[in-house]
């Protein structure tokens, strides 16, 4: 909601409460949530209307809020208990710690145990903490002295305890004033007007009952309102003089329609973008465009004077021209076949890049993450890892969350206008800058503790000629910093979810910032710390990123909804509303859909393992290519300036770049110079050109927005350890065979690893392959232990899972399932004794407090941990379940069970939507039931499959394997196989303690390490094989496995390989993973005998 909405509402209160309207009030203030009355607060506790007080409260917060919030409504309920207990009333009593109190023990169940005590004496007041509670009347005094201390102290209520200062009676003065002002404006005003509606504009009739002449010919209006007119957004009154005049364009998203159209100044139409770009203001109205009393919605705003119904366009209309309004279509950017389309560039980045982004001025120089391309000559100039720069300058917050869970991925990476410097925008907090000075020439410029959380996107923009750096983050905040001292100038709140995106601007020489939530919510503010100006929803009402075409005339966004549907509109800037809506979306993006734009003419996508464009002018999709095959399933995107090359990431960790003719022939002027010719000197910092467009490359995967979507170890900041590899097609491709030692580095865990503190050999305390780890204990000593089976242990199945950002544990070893905390080790709870006993288990990605079971009678039971509750119970399996797996894109459960079928799971309704039987090797002896795991790849659309007879990676909405590698009959089973932490590798292991790496996106096999490598003599021909297999979270090509005999084993290849073997070549010219699907039956002919 705009600012002059939410004063409207106050206004409004006022208005309430002046006639004495006092249920009414106290309604809107509950549901707008702009105003917390203490007064009525008050009164309502001394009352004991505990129902009021709680429903009252509920338009400011909820009980999970924060802490405060949550001690709020403690403090209450334990009330509430109390006086029940101290009137006999146990039943009320009973039903008080059930409904109200019982919420609370999930926090502190010893606290929750005392409460529930208290029934069992005869007067509570015997508790030696309440012997000094007294009567109910001073005892609800003494809490509500509490209460408004943590009131004031709660976030939650700041600037909401104070109502603003008005003069009386302020609604009625503004109507009075309007009304005055529609006076002004009669043909034959009479001296005492006789005022009867408020519902329709007044006008005086004309004497002896003449007819009233239009207020078009009306001489006071003058022609159509001039550049500037528009009242200033953060003005309070219609009579102000305009000191900021806002663009028109803007204006139209930041004031209030009427549902009445104003009558056309001339005979014909004005054509929309000539009203946009000439408006006028009478000379003796500079403020006429305000809301009326007849507006629709406050949020928009009318139309400005001389613009036709003919040009309120809806959605999806058919190309139309803009008189006035120049699009700069560049006659040498014709047609698709000037699109870059040809795959020229292949650059090997060593992780998958989150962000890409073009130099400005040189136009092959390619920023990818911390690392800096020169495409024209293949170099890679310059590659970074993540390192806070000085952690002494940090926050407490940010060093707390940096110990716990030191994995930061980068969300986003820009030039800078001039492209001395470039920003990166991390998972955690910080934002840091660099310079740039040309060649390998990267300095540090600028270390920020930006936002609390993660920083989801970062921008430049000049306002007043500054250069200024624009973020936005998980804490629901946009702030603007100097970038040349790193000074903060704004802060801006308003939104309610965290701000995905921002995209600053500028209009006649107005400076603006659009920004976009993960609620769907648009916002626009000016940078005068007034508020927001816009309040709009986008289109699929969540992830969503705004851009405008190259000359700045037209405005876009893209965006994906949580069910997949993915959207790109264009924008009527003057009606707030989407002017046309572009088709040719797969049905369910896999993943959050990145846009961009080029050349004021088209627009292009990544979608459906391809990149799609459209002419602006035409909703309907121009083209789409695959790039030769290998792309994500969302690419991310990126033109250059000119629009000549464009970066699309791929599978393999790899970085496309496409070209059109005029693109070639810049990348071939680079093939036979030196490499210091390529690397010109760039000037330092300096006044920056106008604001650039922000489309925002973000990750595919939503994970990086880790307060929304839970788990973000899956997007990590993988280290760089990959050269580019060659396009030669032309040499042997050979299987890389590990089978002695000296091949590559292992180490075997000690049995006994020592509590220690971290050393400098070891600064991470870490397990590498070159040093071992260091146990980590709190200091209490206490151990995680589980519940353990009453009947025999070694036929028990043990299972863990870990929450979102690993807070909790959750663990079961044929007993009851225990919760623990990860950082005192205590156990939170224990819930579910057998029978069933529990086989597998998995964290609702978004919520810790939902658990999905699988048990050992076939069923998944749904569970909430705060109710203790068991909300469903899915079957759908025959035999025990032993893989769940959650998407948090695609809102499904996978589950997988020993009668070797999948079922995928609808988290909304929890209804089975697909099942199907894994097929088995023909041929292949049916013996005892076999774990089948499941396993989500990074874009969250397709899962891999774990069999003992197979390896497969499915798709989940049609349930359809895209990918298989079957065992051959000879050969061991497979005991466990799993992800590499990008995704791009598949480690798995064998009953004959062979380990196999495969390239993900074909399954083909690239590696082999023989137990020859890491087993001793003395166990080569014994049966110690790999149980499990786990991958480094931050390494991708490091992992572990655990041992039949209780072993543990680290693996990495040397830092002069770099890289587990060479992906084998693609045949029939494509690599695509998850595309073109080998019959399921089928043995690979490239498949080695193992």
């Amino acid at each position: 909601m705009s600012s002059l909405s939410r004063e409207l509402v106050f206004l409004i209160l006022q208005f309430l409460d002046e006639e004495k309207f006092k249920e009414t009030v106290h309604k809107l203030e509950q549901e707008s949530g702009f105003f917390f009355n203490m007064k009525y607060f008050e009164d309502e506790v001394h009352n004991g209307n505990w129902d009021e007080v709680e429903k009252y409260l509920s338009g400011f917060t909820k009980v999970d809020d924060n802490r405060y919030s949550m001690k709020i409504f403690f403090e209450i309920r334990k009330q509430k208990y109390l006086e029940a207990l101290d009137k006999h009333d146990r039943p009320k009593a009973v039903e008080i710690l059930v409904k109200d109190l019982k919420v609370f023990s999930t926090f502190n169940e010893e606290l929750f145990k005392e409460i529930t005590q208290l029934l069992t004496l005869e007067n509570f007041r015997e508790n030696e903490q309440l012997s000094k509670y007294g009567d109910t009347k001073s005892a609800r005094s003494i809490m509500l002295v509490e209460l408004k201390k943590l009131i004031e102290a709660n976030p939650l209520f700041r600037d909401k305890l104070q109502f603003p200062t008005l003069r009386n009676s302020r609604l009625r003065t503004l109507i009075n004033q309007s009304l005055n002002w529609q006076h002004q404006l009669c043909k034959n005003p009479r001296p005492n007007p006789d005022i009867k509606t408020l519902f329709v504009d007044h006008s005086c009739g004309p004497p002896n009952g003449a007819r009233a002449p239009s207020p078009v010919s009306n001489p006071l209006l003058g022609g159509l309102p001039k550049a500037g007119g528009f009242p200033p957004l953060g003005a309070h009154g219609p009579f102000q003089p305009t000191a900021s005049p806002v663009p028109p364009p803007l204006a139209g998203w930041m004031s209030s329609p009427s549902s009445v159209p104003h009558p056309a100044v001339s005979a014909g139409p004005i054509a929309l973008g000539a009203a946009l770009k000439h408006p006028r203001t009478p000379p003796t109205n500079p403020a006429l465009d305000y809301p009326s009393a007849e507006s629709e919605h406050v949020s928009k705003r009318t139309r400005p004077m001389g613009i036709s119904d003919e040009v309120n366009l809806g959605v999806n209309m058919l190309p139309m021209s803009f008189p006035g309004q120049a699009h700069g279509h560049s006659p040498a950017f014709k047609a698709p076949d000037d699109l870059p389309k040809t795959v020229a560039r292949t650059l090997t980045q060593g992780s998958s890049p989150m962000s890409m982004d073009f130099h400005p001025i040189k136009q092959t120089l390619l920023l990818g993450d911390i690392g800096l391309w020169e495409v024209g000559s293949r170099e890679r100039l310059v590659q970074k890892t993540f390192k806070v720069w000085d952690i002494s300058k940090c926050s407490m917050p940010l060093q707390a969350a940096l110990v716990k869970e030191p994995v930061v991925s980068v969300n986003r990476v820009i030039w800078s206008p001039d492209g001395s410097l470039f920003g990166v925008a991390y998972s955690r907090h910080i934002v840091q800058l660099y310079s740039y000075h040309g060649g390998e020439d990267m300095r540090q410029h600028l270390e920020i503790d930006a936002h609390v959380g993660g920083v989801n996107d970062i921008s430049f923009s000049t306002p007043n000629k500054q250069l200024c750096v624009i973020t936005c983050g998980d804490d629901k905040t946009i702030k603007v910093w100097d970038a040349a001292t790193g000074v903060k100038r704004h802060t801006f709140e308003g939104h309610e979810a965290p701000v995905y995106s921002v995209c600053p601007h500028y209009k006649e020489n107005i400076q603006f910032i659009f920004s976009t939530a993960l609620d769907g919510k648009i916002k626009a503010w000016l940078y005068d710390n007034m508020g927001s100006r816009v309040d709009y929803d986008a289109p699929g009402r969540w992830c969503t990123t705004m851009a405008y075409s190259a000359d700045g005339t037209r405005l876009f966004s893209c965006g994906t909804s949580k069910d997949g549907e993915s959207y790109i509109v264009e924008w009527n800037e003057s009606e707030g509303a989407v002017k046309r809506t572009y088709q040719g979306f797969h049905k369910r993006s896999l993943g959050v859909v990145q846009f961009d734009t080029t050349k004021n003419r088209y627009l292009a996508a990544g979608d459906d393992f391809s990149i799609k464009f459209w002419d602006m002018d035409n909703v309907q999709l121009l083209t789409a290519i695959d790039g030769d095959g290998g792309l994500q399933a969302s690419p991310r995107i990126r033109f250059n300036k000119e629009g000549s090359l464009l970066a699309v990431s791929g599978n393999e960790n790899v970085i496309k770049v496409m070209a059109n003719s005029d693109g070639l022939r810049l990348l071939h002027t680079f093939e036979n110079v030196s490499s210091e010719s390529s690397k010109p000197a760039i000037n330092s910092l300096a006044t920056a050109a106008a604001a650039t467009s922000a489309a925002a490359d973000r990750s595919a995967n939503v994970v990086s927005i880790q307060a929304m979507n839970g788990d973000a170890r899956n997007m990590v900041d993988v280290k760089p350890v990959i050269t580019e590899e060659s396009n030669d097609k032309s040499k042997i491709w050979k299987l890389t065979e590990v089978s002695e030692p000296s091949q590559c580095r292992s180490l075997r865990l000690p049995e006994n690893l020592r509590v220690a503190k971290r050393n400098e050999r070891n600064a991470t305390g870490k397990a590498t392959a070159s040093l071992p780890p260091q146990q980590w204990q709190p200091a209490s000593g206490i151990l995680m232990t589980n519940d353990a089976a009453e009947n025999n242990a070694e036929e028990a199945v043990p299972c863990f899972a870990l929450s979102k950002n690993d807070s909790y544990v959750m663990s079961a070893s044929g007993g009851k399932i225990s919760l623990f905390n990860m950082m005192t080790f205590k156990t939170m709870a224990t819930f579910m004794p057998p029978p069933p006993a529990a086989t597998f288990l998995a964290f609702h990605p978004q919520d810790n407090n939902i658990i999905a079971i699988g048990m050992d009678d076939s069923t998944i039971q749904i569970y909430n941990v705060r109710v203790d509750e068991v909300k469903s119970k899915l079957k759908g399996h025959s035999k025990r379940i032993t893989g769940l797996a959650f998407s948090n894109v695609l809102n499904v459960l996978v589950s997988s069970g020993a009668d070797a079928q999948l079922c995928v799971w609808n988290t909304d309704g929890w209804e089975k939507q697909r099942s199907k039987v894994l097929p088995l090797p023909q041929g292949r002896p049916n013996t005892a039931p076999s774990d089948t795991r499941v396993q989500f790849h990074q874009d969250q659309a397709h899962f891999l499959v774990v069999h003992e007879t197979q390896l497969a990676i499915y798709e989940t909405t049609k349930l359809e394997c895209m990918k298989q590698w079957p065992v051959r009959e000879s050969s061991a089973p497979i005991t466990h196989a799993t992800f590499s932490c990008d995704s791009q590798l598949v480690y798995a292991s064998f009953m004959d303690a062979t380990i196999c790496v495969f390239s993900s996106a074909n399954l083909r096999l690239r590696c082999r390490v023989n137990p020859s490598a890491y087993l001793p003599a003395s166990l080569s021909n014994s049966n110690v094989h790999p149980l499990v297999i786990a991958a480094h979270p931050q390494e991708p090509n490091m992992f572990a496995v655990g041992l039949s005999d209780g072993g543990v084993h680290i693996f990495e290849p040397f830092e002069s390989e770099g890289k587990w073997g060479v992906a084998p070549p693609a045949e029939n010219g494509s690599a695509n993973g998850a595309v073109a699907a080998p019959s399921v039956g089928a043995s690979a002919s490239d498949q080695p005998q193992r």
